[in-house]
């Protein structure tokens, strides 16, 4: 222990007193918001924009690549805190259409970090994983990882983890119609008795995520406040919750607003 007349370590014990009483207040803080929230008005369905790597890396001082896996290592904690509620269905938002125009020293490694996710999300035993998104924009050895993650955990009986992977709202919605058409051709049935018989139900069975139910909870990190095309379909009657937060700085006490906050919109504001 440093003297009482050194000044600089004197500082140094202020700023870890300090730091020891914030991480006591936020751990308290964060059992009294987990303790008054409503289990019976938690969400079923969240999906996650998980937005703000590359900013957290460069507000800390380290490499794109860097924000990326502190990103990655986030999810696995994140579904923690969702098994401890009544959670059935999370969608994580990974990599979008949009992302395959990043620049190559960036996109190379993301790939092999949403892999290295993918194998762990499967390796854990307690998800399954399903992917949403358009396979055929993806690598070969990415489209094997993906296949493999779905058969190792296809009976699996806890939350269903839709990673979207190559996803784009406006793509699956295209998909969709696109699957539709070929499977009435594969019946015999004709483009007139199709056109009749189309309707939003017929629609959603052909989605990525046929026989779920629809987000309840959008979550965004990172304080941007629109969807980017993220589940257009799905997300029409979904409750949004925008988090000025960097996704690998979200905590749980972040996400337990996020309930608290859905549970009074949906009190206030359900049929």
């Amino acid at each position: 222990m440093p003297p009482l007349s050194d000044p600089h370590g004197g500082a140094d014990d202020h700023v870890n007193l300090r730091d020891k009483l914030r991480g006591l207040l936020v751990r308290l803080y964060t059992r009294r918001v987990g303790g008054r929230l409503d289990h019976a008005q938690v969400p079923k369905h969240i999906g996650v924009i998980m937005d703000g790597n590359r900013r957290w890396a460069k507000a800390s001082g380290s490499t794109t690549v860097h924000g990326h896996r502190a990103g990655a290592d986030k999810i696995g904690e994140f579904l923690g805190w969702c098994s401890e509620t009544d959670v059935e269905v999370v969608t994580l938002w990974l990599l979008s259409t949009d992302n395959f125009d990043r620049p190559k020293d960036e996109l190379v490694p993301l790939l092999g970090i949403i892999e290295d996710v993918v194998r762990s999300l499967a390796a854990d035993g307690r998800w399954r994983v399903h992917h949403v998104g358009t396979p055929d924009l993806l690598p070969a050895a990415m489209q094997t990882t993906l296949k493999e993650a779905e058969t190792a955990t296809a009976q699996v009986d806890g939350i269903v983890v839709n990673v979207a992977i190559g996803y784009g709202g406006r793509q699956e919605i295209a998909d969709a119609v696109r699957s539709m058409i070929l499977d009435a051709h594969d019946k015999g049935t004709s483009m007139e008795a199709l056109a009749e018989s189309v309707d939003v139900d017929m629609i959603g069975r052909h989605l990525y995520t046929r026989a779920q139910p629809d987000p309840d909870l959008v979550i965004r990190t990172s304080g941007e406040q629109r969807l980017s095309g993220f589940m257009l379909w799905q997300t029409a009657h979904s409750e949004y919750y925008f988090c000025e937060v960097f996704w690998p700085a979200f905590r749980k006490v972040d996400f337990l607003r996020a309930l608290r906050d859905y549970a009074a919109r949906h009190r206030r504001y359900g049929g």
